[in-house]
């Protein structure tokens, strides 16, 4: 055994303190990279306390990783809410945040206030999460002044994707990027408390950081963000759907599972499994006794 390994025996892991809205903002002030992960169920919610993320999403990204949608839009608010409901049963530390799905939050604060009351007493939510600026910037408003932590989205949102010509970078001129700007203001201004950059260019990140004063999670934004938010799926190889540039690949799970399920099938059709080591016994004497008993019910039932 090593001295690490010695060392690491002898000591306990340190308990992890529950990430709070304090402990992010604590992050950002201090420079410290935030962590954020999607989570859609109970597995990926545990991988993700064991990794010792930050943040969780439950994002309506699970519509089509975990679902089979097209697209974010089709999911309901109440599969989300399943979803929610999965991923907190994993977990005991990182903040769950929930994302309100298309159609749940945009007609009225009112039916903001209670979708997102929704995710906090039914799924047991941290916070919510919206995206655009415009009415959304309202209905943020609103949860937060319920009671309720909003973190925002701007940039490529994905519920109004076509809107936007399609799942495109935005942001790419000073016009286009003043009004994701103001949008991220606008929603800083509501009382958000964080904010997702997705698929902005490095440089409008950069740019815009120095204005705005709560944390800032990017995906596809560059480095210059206070931390980073991939989907579950596409970071460990699991959804074969198309990945966007930003995506980065830590795994090949979703090979693996097919190669595993693939020899698990090969060796029933061969009669390779189930091997001695994956059955139960029976006592010889239990198993005559047996054969004798059926033989006798079978002599019972040819008399009758």
């Amino acid at each position: 055994m090593s001295a690490r390994q010695r060392i690491t025996a002898a000591t306990p892991p340190r308990k992890r303190k529950t990430v709070t809205l304090s402990t992010v903002a604590e992050k950002k002030a201090l420079g410290e990279p935030i962590v954020m992960v999607t989570a859609y169920d109970y597995p990926s919610a545990s991988v993700a306390e064991e990794a010792g993320v930050d943040l969780v999403l439950v994002g309506d990204s699970g519509a089509m990783t975990v679902l089979g949608y097209q697209s974010t839009v089709p999911v309901t608010l109440d599969e989300m809410l399943m979803l929610a409901a999965a991923a907190r049963r994993g977990l005991t530390t990182p903040m769950l945040i929930g994302d309100l799905p298309f159609g749940s939050y945009e007609g009225s604060d009112v039916e903001a206030i209670k979708t997102a009351q929704r995710f906090v007493k039914e799924a047991g939510c941290d916070a919510v999460k919206l995206e655009r600026g415009g009415s959304s910037v309202d209905r943020a408003r609103a949860i937060v002044d319920s009671g309720i932590p909003v973190m925002g989205h701007v940039g490529l949102t994905p519920q109004t994707a076509t809107a936007l010509c399609g799942y495109r970078s935005q942001g790419r001129t000073a016009d286009k990027a003043m009004q994701v700007v103001n949008d991220a203001l606008a929603l800083q201004e509501a009382g958000c408390f964080a904010l997702v950059f997705e698929a902005v260019p490095a440089e409008f990140t950069e740019a815009v950081m120095p204005y705005i004063e709560i944390p800032v999670i990017g995906i596809g934004a560059g480095p210059a963000a206070d931390g980073q938010v991939l989907v579950f799926h596409d970071l460990l190889g699991i959804y074969d759907g198309h990945a966007a540039r930003f995506v980065k690949r830590y795994g090949n799970i979703r090979e693996q599972m097919i190669d595993g399920v693939g020899r698990y099938a090969e060796e029933v059709r061969t009669r390779k499994y189930p091997e001695p080591d994956h059955t139960y016994t029976m006592a010889p004497d239990e198993a005559s006794a047996l054969r004798a008993a059926l033989k006798a019910r079978e002599h019972s039932s040819a008399e009758l």
